[in-house]
């Protein structure tokens, strides 16, 4: 019997590749003689790179930009013989600002741009830009600074690259150089789907979350509506209704506009480069699972997007999570036979942090001895 073990980071708590361990553990605890293949993943967000890193033969380059706020930071990203893997919370993620640092009204995404155009000089073919837990709703103007663009408003004066400064905007200059990024082809990795402004675009959706009051929410989604306005008249493309333009605070739409990037779904991008298809060859039974499951899920995370897999190959999917939101109805829509929780499994969620691997671990035996001895 072949088992392939490939769930998403617990965050906070385990890391893919942890959560990998502790499940094969519990399988083998119950049978030893069962083939266990572990296979981590991600959905293209922040922890990728530590991801991708298990799978591919990358070196580490590091190099000092600029936060969301322009302080300097290290930061970095990985790298292959003709490929470079950046994630922008490396740079302009909302991890790097304390609570009271948070205002995407006032961050940035240059720290971003200066990954990219490092990589560029680098001389790679491909960028895979993971765009998750961003800090920013600047439409990724701070990322275009970075690559020499100029933003100015109506009196001809230069903007600085924030969210605040989106709606004062009057022209833009492209780079002098803008030739070096024409023959580099851009993937960017996201998984929302949602629009740049609106209801449901990235400022009303998301801001609050990166330290906008209600005040804010409504001046960045102005601001993302003139920037779209803008660039359709200058730059006669439309990003108004792309799927996925809100994402990281409008860098989905940002890399269309800048690096004419192609956005893609980040757990099918991960699927791919991991040649996931390959190892699931000869698969009888497989374990995945995150940290939390919610409508978020049924979106393309990680569980979605392995069990849209296993489905074409008629493979049982089994789930260990964190927590769920979901019912039961939608747990089997996606094709899930087993769901087990860790919070379910604890007296209390304090136990459910401290306790986590060995509880995993408890899980995948429970669930592996209830499959076979039925």
């Amino acid at each position: 019997m072949k088992i392939l073990v490939a769930p998403d980071k617990f965050k906070g708590s385990l890391s893919a590749k942890e959560l990998c361990e502790s499940i094969a553990l519990g399988i083998k605890k119950y049978d030893p003689d069962i083939e266990v293949v572990t296979h981590p993943l991600a959905d293209g967000g922040d922890g990728s790179l530590d991801v991708l890193e298990q799978h591919l033969d990358m070196e580490t380059i590091t190099l000092t930009v600029n936060d969301p706020l322009f302080r300097p930071i290290k930061a970095n990203y990985k790298k292959t013989s003709s490929a470079a893997y950046i994630e922008m919370a490396s740079a302009s993620g909302l991890v790097l600002l304390t609570p009271e640092e948070r205002n995407c009204m006032h961050t940035s995404t240059y720290g971003t741009g200066e990954l990219i155009l490092d990589a560029v000089k680098r001389g790679v073919e491909t960028i895979y830009l993971s765009i998750g837990g961003s800090a920013t709703c600047d439409a990724g103007i701070g990322m275009a600074a970075a690559l020499g663009y100029t933003f100015l408003d109506k009196n001809k004066m230069v903007l600085k690259p924030i969210g605040e400064n989106l709606g004062k905007i009057a022209s833009m200059l492209l780079p002098k150089n803008n030739e070096i990024l024409e023959h580099i082809k851009f993937v960017t990795l996201c998984d929302v789907d949602n629009p740049l402004y609106g209801k449901q675009g990235a400022s009303h959706v998301f801001a609050a979350q990166k330290g906008a009051n209600f005040k804010d929410i409504e001046i960045l989604d102005q601001g993302l509506s003139h920037f779209s306005n803008l660039i359709k008249k200058q730059l006669r493309k439309d990003i108004s209704v792309v799927p996925g333009g809100g994402a990281a605070g409008g860098l989905g739409a940002g890399s269309i506009v800048f690096l004419k990037a192609s956005l893609q779904s980040g757990i099918k991008t991960m699927l791919e480069i991991t040649r996931f298809s390959e190892v699931l060859k000869n698969t009888d039974l497989i374990f995945t699972g995150e940290g939390k499951i919610d409508q978020q899920t049924l979106n393309g995370k990680v569980i979605h997007g392995v069990s849209q897999v296993a489905k074409t190959k008629n493979i049982p999917v089994y789930v260990i999570s964190g927590a769920s939101e979901l019912s039961e109805s939608e747990t089997m829509t996606m094709g899930i036979q087993d769901l087990r929780t860790v919070l379910s499994a604890c007296a209390t969620e304090k136990e459910a942090f401290t306790n986590t691997k060995s509880i995993v671990e408890q899980l995948a035996f429970q669930m592996i001895q209830d499959r076979l001895s039925s």
